[in-house]
């Protein structure tokens, strides 16, 4: 399989999973988001993460669709990977540790987008 294909199987996976971690965080309401646990995060932050979220999955996928600043694609997933950073953490203080090994997996196939994406754009 070309890396480009791996490349698009994994940004799809991705912006699925964002796009569905997202949009509840957008539309839950603010009692629906409180966390179990000694970190309590503000709604309004979890609503930035939501929108963040959403934001890099259209960056994962748009530009290269269209063709118009396929330069975006890296950066919306190193986004991603700083998100995924941060919810490991939060997994890691507040949550199951078994949690985190997904955030973890997930900011390593991000990781992977902006490694591949940004030589291929290096090539051109």
């Amino acid at each position: 399989m070309k890396k480009n294909t791996k490349l698009w199987i994994v940004q799809g996976l991705l912006a699925a999973l964002f796009l569905l971690a997202g949009v509840p965080k957008l539309v839950m309401s603010a009692e629906q988001m409180v966390a179990p646990g000694p970190i309590q995060v503000p709604v309004l932050f979890v609503r930035f993460i939501g929108v963040c979220e959403i934001l890099g999955a259209i960056g994962m996928v748009l530009p290269g669709l269209t063709g118009i600043k396929p330069g975006l694609t890296p950066l919306g997933a190193a986004g991603l990977v700083i998100i995924m950073i941060g919810a490991t953490v939060v997994n890691l203080v507040d949550g199951p540790a078994v949690a985190a090994i997904l955030t973890v997996i997930l900011g390593l196939m991000a990781a992977y987008v902006v490694y591949g994406r940004w030589l291929a754009r290096q090539e051109t």
